[in-house]
């Protein structure tokens, strides 16, 4: 390993929330250097599948110093994203070193020292900022190693053509569940059965043709106690009693979950009419998987062709971190937007806070 080499800040990222924080550091004279594992920005939305637009709106999406592209439309796809990100970064007054993986954060005295794989770091501040959704989990269901059908995470789903004339099952019902149910909804499958623990919190996109995301500053604005009967009324005024279709309502509403677990409302698209008309149906929770078949809670059983697993991600910094009391039972950072830690001067964490 090389000799250290001495910074002020270190981002460790260069996603959305490093390249802002690098553009604001450096816009107040700060000496800040951004190390990224991949060997180019962006990497995580490349591997998304092609069809993905973002669920929030174009006006929320640009970074500092630099709108969002307006030729999406509301929402951006993908590969749009993907531009904008390198652009941001080509532009950005910051260095940053691709292909550097860290691989441990210690104290050293005052100061924090980072190992990677190529030479040592040390900095006054260091930054994490590799995101709250960057490790697919699925869950480790008895028989899972075992089953003989397709099994892959959300983030994996690829061209959603593929499942036409196949049995699909898809476990979740939150944002990237109502994501994939939206894409299958479109196309052809030839039963689709979705698996929830819990109901979810379901939002139209367009209310009147208007985008609803572009009401988040409003809804931010307002207390969960307003916030959640306010979502459960707009879910009955617009998709009527679903219980009907087996989707039930979990008993906390969708700004409580959002907040506290991470659980983003689902966000219609097609999905919620694909359950009304019966091309779609609700299965309860995953009990275990034996063979070809997935099993449930309630003793029913499915023989899927693919099971789609939107059971969201993990942040990975045990590795990193597990030696310092900074992160919850989940991996979560306890301070995930910039709050500063008076026991641990100088580490930072921004973008693990759902909102």
């Amino acid at each position: 390993m090389q000799q250290s080499s001495n910074q002020n800040a270190i981002i460790i990222g260069a996603g959305l929330s490093g390249l802002t924080a690098a553009h604001e550091l450096a816009q107040r004279g700060v000496s800040v250097l951004v190390l990224e594992s991949s060997d180019r920005v962006a990497e995580p939305w490349r591997a998304r599948h092609p069809q993905l637009r973002l669920n929030i709106h174009r006006h929320f999406a640009g970074l500092p110093g630099r709108r969002s592209p307006d030729t999406d439309g509301p929402f951006l796809r993908r590969d749009t994203v993907v531009n904008y990100l390198e652009n941001y970064a080509r532009n950005l007054q910051v260095p940053v070193r691709f292909g550097v993986t860290v691989t441990g954060v210690e104290r050293a005295g005052s100061r924090w020292r980072l190992g990677t794989d190529s030479e040592a770091y040390e900095c006054d501040h260091v930054i994490l900022a590799t995101g709250r959704d960057r490790i697919p989990h699925i869950p480790d269901w008895k028989g899972r190693d075992r089953f003989s059908g397709a099994l892959i995470h959300a983030a994996d789903l690829g061209d959603v053509s593929r499942f036409n004339g196949k049995r699909v099952l898809v476990v979740g019902a939150g944002n990237s569940g109502g994501d994939v149910l939206n894409h299958l909804a479109r196309h052809q499958p030839s039963e689709v059965l979705i698996s929830v623990r819990h109901g979810p919190a379901i939002v139209p996109t367009r209310v009147l043709g208007f985008p609803l995301h572009r009401a988040a500053g409003l809804f931010a604005a307002l207390p969960v106690g307003v916030l959640d009967p306010a979502f459960r009324l707009m879910q009955r005024l617009f998709f009527g009693n679903l219980t009907h279709f087996g989707l039930t309502s979990h008993p906390d509403g969708g700004g409580t979950r959002l907040l506290r677990d991470g659980v983003a409302f689902a966000m219609d698209d097609g999905f919620v009419a694909a359950f009304r008309s019966g091309r779609f149906r609700v299965a309860s929770e995953v009990a275990g998987l034996h063979g070809d078949k997935v099993e449930f809670t309630d003793g029913q059983s499915f023989r899927p062709d693919t099971v789609i697993c939107a059971t969201g991600y993990r942040t990975g910094l045990e590795p990193l971190l597990a030696h310092l009391p900074v992160l919850d039972d989940c991996g979560v950072p306890l301070h995930p937007s910039g709050e500063p830690d008076p026991d641990h001067r100088g580490l930072w964490f921004i973008g693990y806070r759902p909102g």
